[in-house]
């Protein structure tokens, strides 16, 4: 089979839904999407022509968040809608018409198996696993307003403390673009977090180009929404994941009582 061809079908039938959802029951106003939780590859894409040593890296998924993403949902009672495919196959925090939705070369690392994409293949990606993914968040906050719940968005990301040679300062960080209410209570209270060094839009900052489900389910939406990344080797235990999962509870728990006292939620 040539990669030019393409597989006529992604998911195999013993490939998962790219869907995880966790506590899809929860109370909280705050709905956790988690882009990058997995690192799953289509059972007909083998390996993508890559070592498990590239695979198990930070280009194939957001190391650490997983484990966040599922205490935090415990421990807030919130929802959470997850992606278990590897950014490498599909990134479903991009869109898809920009070069990096199926990199040719994430970081210095080439990927054989997205050379010579057909147009067809690619559209194969997107309705395979990105569609579904987007659609059930769209649906999940139909349901929510439907029920009378409101909806506060924040979607969960890892960095890597070093990029290109350069170390980052930076515990946590919130990524925004339009909302002017949930980024600022957000680096207000995290700020307030003495052992922080906390990033203002860093390491990143949330655009239409190189995002997408900020802009599309939180910004057109009209929802309160924020990114937040941590950096990864603070979460690359259970420990880790553990001790953040409760702080960022406390945090949002915080945050969450000053939105009802000014009834903005």
């Amino acid at each position: 089979m040539s990669h030019v061809d393409g597989p006529s079908v992604l998911l195999a039938n013993t490939d998962v839904s790219p869907v995880l959802e966790h506590n899809p029951d929860g109370r909280s106003p705050f709905l956790f999407t988690c882009d990058h939780y997995g690192r799953l590859i289509p059972s007909p894409l083998g390996d993508l022509g890559l070592p498990e040593s590239e695979l198990v890296r930070h280009i194939a998924w957001d190391i650490g968040i997983a484990g966040v993403a599922v205490k935090l949902a415990d421990q807030l009672d919130a929802h959470l809608v997850a992606q278990r495919y590897s950014r490498l196959v599909i990134d479903c925090n991009r869109p898809p018409h920009v070069a990096s939705s199926i990199p040719l070369i994430s970081e210095a690392t080439t990927v054989p198996g997205n050379e010579g994409l057909s147009r067809e293949a690619a559209e194969l990606r997107r309705a395979q696993i990105f569609d579904p993914y987007h659609a059930r968040i769209d649906a999940v906050i139909d349901a929510r307003a439907q029920r009378g719940l409101p909806t506060v968005l924040v979607s969960l990301h890892s960095f890597t403390p070093v990029y290109a040679g350069i170390a980052r300062p930076w515990h946590i960080g919130t990524l925004y673009h339009r909302d002017t209410m949930l980024p600022p209570l957000l680096l207000k209270h995290l700020r307030n977090e003495a052992d922080l060094v906390v990033g203002d839009n860093e390491p990143y900052a949330v655009s239409d180009e190189t995002d997408y489900t900020i802009p599309v389910h939180g910004e057109t939406r009209g929802l309160m929404n924020s990114g937040i990344e941590i950096r990864q080797d603070l979460i690359s235990d259970q420990a880790g994941e553990t001790a953040w999962a409760e702080r960022l509870a406390r945090v949002l728990g915080e945050i969450e009582t000053e939105l009802r006292k000014e009834a903005r939620i």
